[in-house]
């Protein structure tokens, strides 16, 4: 019999959208244990949270998300605010029983994430973080491919990231829309907003890196603050690369930037192997490029698997083979895998101890770039 799991939902812009959907969506698709009830939306704005709540279902809205968090019909927390609030209501949901979803990346720093981490796993509660990516059924191929040994001994794993949305040095820092560009409120800026998405999935699928050398650069050095209207220095940085090795011996090779024109969402990787080499893109999602030595020599090439057909990951749950889905089908699996993984009472990545990895390769980045040396990356 399934059961239901009352969703508190804290945030309500573009993440927000995203998980609603995702939330509403998954029952239709997916046969689970749970299902959730969209129970309240909780925001400062009071008109526009519930403007928020009425389109997206939600049965009730909340301004203050201590409140929601007290509240006894709540089972579920999801985050979805800037990163630096991230920790302090985790700890409370935690602290009051509550299963917890958290917009990544989990924390401002490693430390403030290893007490997140902590705190959920001394409450007992179930957690994950929205790392979606991993849950595209094309890279979700590529690691079920590389868990097979296909590819054998890995040498190489490639990753960028590029946008150009704020090459304008009139766009402000800070505020509901550009908070992402202030440090106070995200922490980093591109590392951990766009590499922090490439480094999840290197990390589950190559292994954990073992250390580092980067550098990082800012590009408009002022900006004028949305909320306070004044002229401030620009604490985040526009554009990030570094190298590093992996512990499987392995060489990494990582770019972010929001200083690439005409890219506005450009996530690519690529992995070599000695026996094959695999390559994804996010602008044709729905594909994985894959190339195999081994291969009789005149065929022998580069192959284009349309991901699509009823034995490749998740896609058995969808249409008929040939018709592909896009990338808000990555939140929905995401959401099945987790209430799967609360009916088994087994925790489905990546968990607030899997976002610490992640967590402290980012750390590794900001202290490399600082110092201009190689950094091990912490365990």
């Amino acid at each position: 019999m399934t059961k239901t799991l009352n969703l508190g939902m804290i945030g309500y812009g573009f993440m927000g959208r995203a998980h609603s959907n995702a939330f509403r969506k998954v029952g239709h698709f997916f046969n689970l244990p749970y299902k959730i009830n969209l129970k309240a939306a909780c925001a400062r704005n009071d008109a526009k949270v519930k403007a928020f709540a009425d389109q997206w279902g939600y049965e009730s809205t909340e301004t203050d998300w201590r409140k929601l968090i007290e509240r006894k019909d709540i089972d579920v927390i999801d985050i979805c605010t800037p990163n630096n609030s991230h920790a302090e209501i985790a700890l409370a949901a935690a602290a009051a029983g509550k299963m917890i979803l958290c917009e990544k990346p989990l924390a401002m720093n490693g430390p403030e994430g290893l007490k997140m981490v902590e705190a959920v796993e001394k409450a007992g509660v179930a957690n994950m973080v929205w790392y979606n990516y991993r849950r595209i059924p094309a890279v979700t191929l590529a690691k079920q491919l590389i868990d097979e040994g296909r590819l054998g001994r890995i040498f190489h794993y490639r990753a960028k990231f590029l946008q150009d949305w704020t090459i304008n040095p009139d766009v402000p820092q800070g505020g509901a829309g550009t908070w992402r560009l202030d440090l106070a409120a995200a922490g980093s800026g591109v590392s951990g907003d766009l590499l922090a998405h490439c480094i999840d999935t290197a990390l589950w699928l190559n292994g954990p890196l073992e250390s580092i050398t980067a550098m990082t650069e800012t590009f408009v050095k002022e900006r004028k603050h949305a909320l306070t209207g004044k002229v401030e220095k620009v604490g985040i940085d526009d554009a990030c690369q570094f190298i590093g090795k992996f512990d499987n011996g392995s060489l990494a090779n990582f770019e972010s930037t929001r200083y690439a024109r005409g890219h506005k969402a450009l996530y690519t990787f690529e992995v070599n192997g000695e026996n094959a080499s695999l390559f994804w893109d996010l602008h044709d999602l729905h594909r994985l490029q894959y190339f195999d030595h081994r291969d009789q020599g005149i065929v022998r090439g580069w192959r284009s698997i349309h991901v699509t057909d009823g034995d490749h990951p998740y896609m058995g749950n969808w249409w008929v083979p040939g018709l592909a889905i896009g990338y808000e089908h990555s939140f929905v699996h995401q959401v099945a895998d987790f209430l799967e993984g609360v009916g088994k009472n087994q925790l489905a990545g990546p968990t607030f101890r899997d976002a610490y990895q992640t967590q402290l390769v980012l750390d590794a980045i900001i202290a490399s770039s600082n110092q201009s040396s190689w950094v091990s990356v912490g365990k």
